[in-house]
């Protein structure tokens, strides 16, 4: 609650909202297609302004998040606002996924390959510069998420429309509104982890 009251109040405070994100049988490569043209180098300024400050997840928000949406060798994981790449890079190292993390800040663009590099899973994971609203994921059986309500509940169309059903969603610290309720909600140490899965169409 005290993170959460922080973050608005820094939001609140700076006047504007910047992003800090079919399902493989097996361990095939992420189609180029979809990624190859998104993937570039960083551009300065950003192509529009990112949509809420950049607040890290922590670490051990970033494991119970995966932890919940059962994270296997099996799944392609897209993190929708990836800032410097833990979610992507701890779903490759610790799960042996496939993941894609997705800004359109450069500045976490730069940190996010950096931390890929460190890591050791350039293999695994795919960075792309881009707006989270307009990148293809319909690939992904995992979304993660530290954005906001408002862009939670604006992301709901695209998450239905795009997703296969069965695909896990997971949110820290926000839900999607009223009018689609988590299926679990954990607290990890005061930080709200919520879960969903796209519905049968």
């Amino acid at each position: 609650m005290l993170r959460r009251t922080i973050l608005t109040a820094a939001i609140l405070a700076a006047g504007f909202i910047t992003v800090h994100a079919g399902p493989p049988a097996s361990q095939a490569p992420i189609p180029a297609s979809s990624i190859a043209a998104l993937q570039q180098d960083p551009q300065y300024p950003p192509k529009r302004t990112p949509d809420v400050i950049y607040v890290p997840t922590p670490q051990e928000v970033v494991d119970a998040m995966l932890k919940l949406a059962n994270v296997t060798k099996d799944d392609v994981v897209y993190d929708l606002g990836c800032g410097d790449g833990r979610i992507p890079v701890t779903a490759a190292k610790v799960y042996g996924a496939r993941a894609v993390g997705v800004d359109i800040d450069p500045q976490r663009i730069r940190e996010a390959r950096e931390n890929v590099e460190k890591s050791g899973v350039g293999d695994r994971v795919s960075i792309i510069e881009g707006d989270l609203f307009t990148t293809p994921i319909g690939e992904a059986t995992v979304v993660t998420l530290y954005l906001l309500p408002s862009l939670n509940q604006k992301l709901i169309p695209k998450l239905n429309s795009e997703l296969k059903p069965g695909t896990r969603i997971v949110s820290h610290d926000f839900d999607m509104g009223q009018g689609w309720p988590p299926e679990q909600q954990l607290d990890v140490n005061g930080h709200n982890v919520y879960f969903w899965t796209i519905p049968k169409k």
